[in-house]
């Protein structure tokens, strides 16, 4: 089994970024989810509420975060060092975490998007985030700003298998394509639904190793269509029939990252397109 793909989301909802390689993190991948849109009342706002983050494209790089949108100038800020201190919640089931606030300038920008207030944070402490339930022994409990782990490990084979039953099903839905799931590492070379088996082992990916602790149990925002934001009623219509679990609509694995093996540097702890995934035991 190999990386067939690699995606971060720099801004929480925001369009994702295509990587060829990414450092592994504590928390996740390097600049993923390290900045939310919250509203007034510091609790975070996703596509589901609006639609048109899907057209927003949001760069990380070293210390700096770049957003365009169509009708928008570009937007390009520094990392808020030293903005305002505040705390934030992704949802408001998880725990308020500490972050700064990137300023006026980037919130006038988001509400000539969103049509309403909003404030941009970034988590600069992820550290201090953590997953909203117990871990797995040896995992990190950091997390930035994904809705329950650091990473979502999704199959090309489960997704072959999924787009057969939709056609099985004589709808009128089209194929889906995997970017509508909004995966982190997307694995080829494996069996339809393997990763099911990998929930409580341990995975290697690269120089990094992985603890499965669960499916993903799938939300409204995965029948948002991730190029246009139209929304429909795929996957979760046939998840339901398919791959209902527990009244869960499951598909893609959770990740926590474990802090072993390998050596300190980020050298040793990339994943790139292409690496071997190998589930350890």
């Amino acid at each position: 089994m190999r990386v067939a793909s690699i995606y971060t989301y720099p801004v929480k909802g925001c369009r994702r970024m295509d990587r060829d390689t990414a450092v592994v993190e504590p928390w996740g991948l390097d600049g993923d989810r390290r900045w939310l849109i919250v509203d007034e009342d510091g609790l975070g706002l996703s596509q589901h509420q609006h639609r048109e983050l899907v057209t927003m494209r949001a760069v990380s790089r070293s210390g700096r975060l770049t957003l365009d949108a169509p009708g928008l100038a570009t937007l390009d800020l520094a990392e808020p060092t030293d903005g305002e201190a505040t705390e934030v919640q992704v949802y408001r089931q998880r725990p308020p975490a500490p972050v700064r606030a990137a300023g006026p300038e980037a919130d006038a920008w988001l509400k000539q998007l969103l049509g309403r207030t909003a404030r941009l944070v970034w988590l600069h402490d992820p550290a201090a985030s953590l997953v909203p339930w117990p871990v797995p022994a040896g995992s990190g409990a950091a997390v930035s700003f994904a809705d329950g782990t650091p990473l979502l490990l999704a199959n090309t084979a489960s997704l072959d298998a999924f787009n057969d039953w939709l056609a099985e099903s004589g709808g009128p839905e089209r194929s889906l394509p995997m970017i509508q799931f909004r995966p982190n590492v997307v694995v080829s070379e494996a069996t339809p639904w393997a990763e099911a088996d990998w929930v409580g082992r341990r995975i290697r990916i690269g120089g990094a190793v992985f603890h499965g602790v669960g499916e993903c149990a799938r939300c409204a925002v995965a029948t948002i269509d991730q190029d246009t934001g139209q929304q429909g009623r795929e996957p979760l219509r046939t998840l339901a029939l398919r791959r209902n679990v527990d009244q869960k609509l499951l598909f893609g694995l959770q990740l926590t990252v474990r802090p072993e093996p390998g050596g300190h540097s980020p050298e040793d702890r990339t994943i790139s397109v292409g690496d071997i995934v190998k589930v350890l035991d």
